[in-house]
């Protein structure tokens, strides 16, 4: 049990700073925060607004943790990847033992246009752990469709860069970047690699932008989009501006990735050769009778979270809710006819 001085103590650094205040920490305490992404960002991020006393914090993600993670990923030690423990599992254990005062609500999902609106639901802000484009557009969707602010960032290699979010009132992701880049167009941590310093930089600038958001001290937002490379050290800020013409998200309100058609979908994950399938809508599968049935395949071992068997050079990782993350495979088609195969349609 956490004394009332213990509480007064735990936040005392921060409260003595300028705007912040007693006032402004019962104000974070009753905010609630949704963390998209619980890899490097996002469990970094999440590890800053866990601390600072935010009083409701949601974390998603579909992964589970790896030895590769370690590197740059601040929640989790070697016994969650040994284990193979999903990510947001993970996370939200280690922040329950930072904080007791924050209420910690974890899902282990792939967020995709069937699942990102009920997670969002009632929060005050948003932040982008994620590890895609993809997701970052379907978020910049599904927030400026219902008001809410959220702070983008983003990694690769020794750069990044990060920008806040105020739907009505500043440049949405689509004005900022354009259209989605298209698949493959893009390079990826698999390709060009990720510090883990970076990553440290754009999550505390992703929080702290948070906090702005959450104590409404919007005039100390940033307004730009930061752009940061810790080897060459180099910092540049670019004001946030709309691009010509109409944007199809925030001035037409026309949400693509939001409406898209149900259905099986593949995914390319970042940072290793693996693809995940994802049925939509999700199923509800019961992992100790799949198993049961996948003896005969190979070794099978499963837990409350997941199922992991090896077949066909490939290596699974079933979820209970339909997911499976096929690693060993970078075709998606291949990967989808594997799932079909064993797991069915």
């Amino acid at each position: 049990m956490v004394e009332t001085q213990d509480r007064f103590d735990r936040y005392s650094r921060q409260t003595i700073l300028p705007g912040w205040g007693q006032e402004g920490q019962a104000r974070l305490a009753e905010a609630k925060a949704v963390v998209i992404g619980c890899g490097a960002l996002g469990s970094h991020i999440a590890s800053h607004l866990a601390r600072a006393g935010v009083g409701r914090l949601v974390v998603a993600d579909r992964d589970f943790v790896e030895w590769h993670n370690l590197p740059r990923q601040a929640l989790y030690a070697e016994t969650d990847a040994a284990a193979g423990v999903p990510k947001a599992v993970a996370a939200a254990r280690r922040l329950r033992e930072i904080n007791s005062l924050v209420e910690i609500n974890e899902h282990v999902l792939d967020v995709n246009a069937d699942t990102i609106e009920e997670l969002i639901s009632g929060a005050d802000v948003v932040l982008d752990g994620a590890d895609n484009f993809e997701v970052r557009y379907l978020l910049n969707e599904a927030c400026v469709k219902h008001g809410i602010p959220w702070v983008y960032g983003g990694v690769l290699g020794t750069y990044g860069l990060t920008a806040s979010i105020l739907p009505g009132e500043t440049p949405c992701l689509h004005c900022l970047l354009g259209p989605l880049p298209p698949p493959g167009s893009v390079p990826t941590c698999e390709t060009d690699g990720v510090l883990g310093t970076i990553v440290s930089v754009i999550a505390a600038l992703e929080a702290t932008e948070a906090f702005k958001i959450l104590l409404n001290q919007r005039d100390a937002l940033l307004h730009s989009l930061v752009m940061v490379d810790v080897w060459n050290g180099d910092f540049e800020r670019a004001q946030t501006q709309r691009g010509k013409g109409l944007c199809p998200v925030c001035d037409e309100g026309r949400y693509e990735l939001l409406e898209a058609e149900k259905g099986s979908v593949t995914t390319v994950l970042c940072g290793r050769s693996a693809v995940q399938v994802a049925p939509r809508p999700a199923k509800s599968l019961d992992l100790s009778n799949l198993a049961r049935r996948l003896e005969g395949v190979g070794q099978v071992r499963f837990n409350e979270h997941l199922l992991r068997f090896e077949v066909d050079d490939a290596e699974f990782t079933l979820f209970r809710d339909g997911r499976a993350i096929v690693k060993g495979v970078d075709d998606p088609g291949r990967a989808r006819a594997l799932y079909a195969r064993y797991i069915g349609t």
